[in-house]
């Protein structure tokens, strides 16, 4: 699932929070904690508070917007890949058929244009979170930009299920066309809302650290970072969950053809409006805090003015020096030698060398998403020519949330507290290279089950060369013997990669980025999978079934060779957790209105720290 606080576990905090005690014995109040002692952050157990319910209604709105999301696309290979199976008017599968290895089908255009409308579909509703970002950050709020949003994606619902009635279906290529339509006009209204739910879920949380006694008599520190860090967690339960819908969709699509398949997921989308509209008066809502991404391109057109070079190495050794960002605070001119075109203060300026810092860390996630992006159709290809037995073969690929719905838990109340309780310091950084490393797992798994389908399938031998395994032989839809639960796999492998990087990039958007710029930082995160769709979609040529064992094995190599590179370029800044997280927290833009982070208590200056 595409789509993702940081890890504040015991261990990093006993190691970051020395680094910024004010006293040596360690009895200093921390900076905007409820009394808790620098010892007392330092040496008891951290623990999750209680969230809010205005948090748990934003966690409902995800939920019932991903369920029409997925119960939607997760059955667009199908609908566009296979033609209308024989007596049916609407792409449901004949009863009499249900039991054997037909799949559902509509609009018969191949493999190719099925892979080629999937993937603008990625890259679209990835891309329109910059809209949603820029609007709510500069315009309306991240509330009312959700709101508004909402009703457009519920537009375009309407489109797709009129792009699928019978009616539609006589003519492919007005069914073609409207689908289209609807996935421009959903994506625009699905990714204005992604890029605005996640950081406003995390904002209606406003504890401070403090100490609490539990029953058992234990003092623990009640942690705002442990705190955000479980609520993305439950929050990525909550996308998951929600995407089982396409279960649900799976079998009204074989049973009841496509326009019932897309018309619950339309209902189900009502309950976005009404449940924001239910706490509109409780949530915490972030105002706009003006245009500033023209004042961002000019901080660094300032920045790395001085910085050229016709030494290409000069220019790098310049650009990483510590000061790179002088030149673009008012600060460094002196009274009355400021540049007019300099409207901004030397906060604003360590926001940006923030903001830049944390996008850096997304840019090797096109990769991931490239792994990811297997699982939505071509591993549901593979799934079309093995023995279904009744099953819809866009069925399995709901195994991926599913598994992930069942792993948080784990990792929530077993793993990630075990890890802390033992000082193993395993920090956004380390988690994502894991997410990396176990989605290289999962298309080596995928490629050695594709050359062994290969090797059975009655459409790879003889006058059947080349042909898609889920071809037809003497009128019969041809399967091999494998049962097409083995592909389950990689969905479970991906799942659980997502868990380590996916849910991690939303954490590191959300605590690394600066209070103006949360929602465009968090499009920029997203923007990522777009790049990813882009890339895919270069590779059509070699997205046929012939070639998927090269192309997952490639993409295997891939995730394991730009995760390590990852890791080694990002790697020292797992020791400094804290302090990156109290950048950008002053007086004029701090965390709950403190003038230093509520978890460290670190106090900065103009905010910026180079990667």
């Amino acid at each position: 699932m595409s789509e993702k606080v940081s890890e504040k576990d015991r261990a990093s905090s006993i190691d970051e929070k020395h680094q910024f005690q004010g006293e040596p014995d360690g009895s200093s109040i921390v900076a905007g904690s409820e009394g808790v002692t620098e010892h007392e952050l330092a040496t008891l157990r951290h623990v999750a508070d209680r969230l809010p319910y205005t948090a748990w209604l934003v966690v409902v709105v995800e939920f019932a917007e991903r369920w029409t999301y997925y119960g939607t696309t997760n059955i667009y290979n199908n609908y566009i890949n296979f033609r209308l199976p024989t007596g049916s008017i609407n792409g449901s599968v004949p009863a009499i058929n249900r039991g054997g290895n037909t799949v559902a089908g509509a609009l018969g255009q191949g493999q190719q244009k099925a892979f080629a409308i999937r993937t603008f579909n990625s890259f679209w509703v990835y891309v329109t979170p910059w809209v949603g970002g820029i609007i709510a950050d500069t315009l309306w709020g991240r509330y009312k930009t959700i709101m508004v949003f909402s009703i457009v994606c519920l537009l375009g619902h309407v489109i797709l299920v009129a792009s699928s009635t019978p009616a539609a279906l006589e003519n492919s290529n007005t069914a073609l066309g409207l689908l289209v339509l609807s996935i421009v006009v959903m994506g625009l209204g699905a990714g204005a809302i992604k890029a605005n739910v996640s950081p406003m879920i995390a904002e209606q949380y406003r504890g401070k650290l403090r100490k609490e006694t539990l029953k058992s008599g234990e003092v623990v520190i009640k942690s705002p970072a442990v705190t955000i860090q479980s609520m993305y967690l439950w929050f990525y339960a909550a996308i998951n969950l929600g995407s089982c819908g396409a279960i649900s969709a799976s079998f009204l699509a074989r049973d009841h053809g496509y326009w019932v398949a897309y018309l619950v997921p339309t209902c189900i989308f009502v309950m976005v409006p009404i449940v924001l509209l239910i706490g509109r008066k409780n949530y915490v809502v972030t105002p706009p805090r003006g245009s500033i991404l023209l004042e961002t391109f000019r901080v660094i057109g300032f920045a790395l003015g001085p910085r050229w070079s016709i030494n290409p190495l000069k220019t790098v050794r310049s650009i990483k020096s510590p000061d790179f960002w002088d030149p673009a605070k008012p600060s460094y001119y002196g009274e009355g030698k400021v540049p007019a075109k300099m409207t901004w203060d030397d906060e604003f300026v360590g926001e940006v060398g923030r903001t830049i810092n944390a996008c850096s860390v997304f840019l090797f996630f096109p990769v991931f998403w490239l792994c990811y992006s297997q699982i939505d159709g071509n591993l549901g290809t593979v799934a079309a020519g093995m023995t279904l037995k009744g099953t819809p073969n866009d069925l399995i690929q709901n195994l991926n949330p599913i598994s992930i719905i069942i792993m948080i838990p784990i990792f929530d109340r077993v793993i990630y507290p075990f890890l802390r309780s033992r000082k193993i310091n395993f920090s956004p950084i380390k988690r994502i290279y894991a997410g990396f490393l176990v989605a290289g797992l999962a298309m080596v798994y995928a490629s050695v089950l594709e050359s062994y389908q290969n090797k059975l399938s009655p459409c790879r031998g003889g006058e059947f060369h080349n042909q898609p395994a889920a071809c037809e032989v003497d009128g019969e839809h041809a399967a091999t013997r494998l049962n097409v639960w083995i592909v389950s796999g990689p969905y479970i492998l991906v799942g659980m990669s997502e868990i380590f990087a996916s849910i991690t990039s939303l954490e590191y958007a959300f605590t690394k980025a600066p209070k103006r710029m949360k929602s465009v930082v968090m499009a920029f995160a997203q923007f990522q999978t777009a790049l990813s769709a882009a890339l895919n979609f270069t590779l059509t040529a070699v997205n046929v079934e012939t070639k998927f064992v090269w192309l997952f094995g490639a993409f295997a190599v891939s995730s394991w060779a730009v995760g390590t590179i990852f890791f080694f370029c990002f790697r020292r800044l797992d020791s400094r957790e804290a302090e990156l997280n109290a950048i950008g927290q002053g007086q004029r833009e701090g965390f709950h209105g403190e003038t230093a982070d509520t978890t460290t208590g670190v106090h900065t200056n103009d905010g910026m720290q180079k990667v």
